[in-house]
């Protein structure tokens, strides 16, 4: 069964459909194509400040997943050095982009006639409940986010309510599976998959990771062919958290990981759907995207590189070994030589 595809969806809409109760906005469409951008509060709290300043009057705050509609960007006059954008929120207000993630709102027409094996997707509204049965009983077991990354392999259709639900696949426990609304998730197609620059021979591809410029460099043939700002190991709140330095390579790869550490009650973390993840040692220090944060060009991760969700999608196209659509995963001996220097 398929449903109808949505070009957009009202606030009360999506609403219905299970998400943002945060929102206390006032009732307007938000629509694909009206050039209105929106951030989700990625912090506990968020200030936002009468200038784009930290030492500015508070003027609002918010709270954890709360949507904002942004007005526009600029650059605070204070800084921080680092990432010097601020947004100008609806309602007046400036807050820090860093810990503001940029989000969309676009659902997605089900598709039926998966493989057993599943089909990656990824989500596309700001935040979408997952939970055990497609019932909607009982307590979400996750939240996942815009740009997260999921295994699906399944389109249930609840009859009493015709909702259309994926079944999607927990890569870190076996046979253990959640649904989530399939309007939220967008199937990713073979092309947004393809290797990029596949013809270049490996020995003719390197990354270069800057720790102190907080910059990440591919290089092909000798020639930089991508910058992007990166997040590496904030080894000053743990020494532990240090990315460490030396050569290394893209040895194993998966456009999608749950990634667990520790004692939550420590600061450790449980994030599903970490998307495009390119491994570079055996002790878990990766390449991957974020959307736990917006705040590159300063060390704040545990260790990981890392980076804007779509710069990591490129990466993980560009590096090898290349991962089939349909694997979840591909180990090599070898892959993409990557520098990481101080």
């Amino acid at each position: 069964m398929k449903a109808n595809p949505s070009n957009g969806l009202t606030r009360r809409q999506f609403l219905q459909l299970g998400g943002l109760a945060a929102l206390s906005l006032a009732a307007r469409p938000l629509r694909r194509g009206t050039g209105v951008k929106f951030g989700r509060v990625v912090d506990k709290t968020l200030s936002a400040y009468d200038q784009p300043a930290f030492s500015a009057a508070t003027a609002r705050q918010f709270s954890l997943d709360d949507i904002l509609p942004i007005v526009r960007t600029v650059q605070g006059p204070e800084g921080p050095a680092h990432n010097a954008d601020w947004h100008e929120i609806e309602g007046g207000g400036y807050v820090h982009s860093g810990l503001l993630q940029p989000v969309d709102f676009l659902l997605n027409e089900p598709v039926d006639g998966l493989s057993v094996n599943g089909q990656l997707a990824e989500v596309t509204v700001p935040y979408t409940d997952a939970y055990a049965l497609f019932t909607k009983s009982g307590a979400p077991a996750y939240r996942y986010y815009f740009h997260s990354t999921h295994w699906v392999n399944a389109l249930i259709i609840d009859e009493r309510t015709l909702t259309a639900w994926y079944r999607v696949m927990d890569d870190k426990f076996d046979h253990r599976t959640y649904f989530v609304q399939a309007e939220h998730l967008r199937l990713l197609p073979e092309r947004e998959l393809s290797p990029i620059s596949p013809d270049v021979p490996l020995r003719d591809k390197r990354l270069e990771v800057r720790i102190q410029d907080q910059l990440v460099i591919a290089y092909e043939y000798g020639d930089p062919v991508l910058l992007a700002q990166v997040a590496t190991g904030d080894e000053a709140a743990n020494p532990n958290w240090r990315t460490p330095v030396g050569s290394f390579q893209t040895y194993y790869k998966r456009a999608s990981r749950h990634m667990i550490a520790g004692n939550l009650a420590l600061g450790n973390y449980d994030l599903p759907g970490v998307p495009w993840v390119c491994y570079f040692t055996n002790l878990g220090h990766a390449f991957h995207g974020t959307y736990w944060h917006n705040d590159f060009g300063r060390p704040r991760s545990h260790g990981c590189v890392n980076l804007k969700p779509d710069d990591a999608r490129w990466l993980f196209r560009w590096t090898m070994p290349a991962v089939p659509p349909e694997r979840q995963l591909k180990y090599d001996f070898e892959g993409t030589w990557v520098d990481i220097v101080a």
